[in-house]
């Protein structure tokens, strides 16, 4: 696998607007330093001890993004480094995150995840709740959280319409609350269905195997 070479045709593919996360969750070092070199700065990971010590270990210009289903008990560990939260889904980890960012004087960007998928497996919040939480413009509570745009994740399927129309269903959504919330970024797509989120309008797209290869 020739993450370098990934890298550069993902770069070449998307426009300059969107955002390129590479999902790095059980790869080695030496793995995200190769994707680091081919100038790759963003990384996604969706455990927070790995990510931490990944962290400390890797050179500092990165930015870590956790992309993975949040325990409140664990905001802390990332609290002093992470740059964006995809998962925050539910006010008490927009609670919890707020409380750890003051104690590190620091401000934690979020995406709020809305569940668009059928699958029972998949987190988010409800789009019912999404929609009360962003009219009342809650995420103003938490001085120390800054939400920066919504995310959510299709359900695992090759039907490509059904695909389509969950991730339209974020991007209605998104518009609708887009300058009432001042939110900048709309993150749908991954490595089997990022082209369709990028039709929808997604201007961040999370890629792991097409750049890393397949996870064991």
């Amino acid at each position: 696998m020739d993450i370098a070479a990934n890298i550069k045709k993902f770069r070449d593919e998307i426009s300059d607007e969107v955002i390129l996360v590479a999902i790095s969750k059980t790869k080695p070092n030496e793995d995200l330093q190769e994707a680091y070199d081919a100038g790759q700065r963003i990384f996604g990971e969706n455990r927070i001890q790995e990510m931490t010590d990944k962290w400390e270990a890797l050179p500092k210009d990165i930015q870590w993004h956790m992309v993975g289903h949040v325990q409140t008990n664990k905001v802390k560990e990332m609290a002093p480094y992470v740059s964006l939260v995809h998962s925050a889904d539910r006010p008490k980890l927009f609670k919890e995150i707020n409380k750890e960012a003051k104690k590190n004087d620091r401000t934690i960007d979020v995406l709020l995840q809305v569940k668009i998928a059928e699958e029972d497996s998949k987190y988010g919040m409800s789009l019912k709740k999404a929609e009360e939480f962003l009219k009342e413009q809650k995420a103003k509570d938490y001085p120390h959280v800054k939400l920066v745009g919504l995310m959510g994740m299709a359900t695992f399927t090759d039907d490509e319409e059904q695909v389509t129309k969950e991730f339209k269903i974020l991007k209605e959504l998104y518009d609708q609350f887009k300058e009432s919330n001042e939110l900048t970024v709309l993150s749908t797509g991954m490595s089997g269905d990022y082209k369709l989120g990028l039709a929808q309008g997604s201007n961040m797209i999370r890629i792991g195997s097409s750049i890393f290869g397949e996870r064991h």
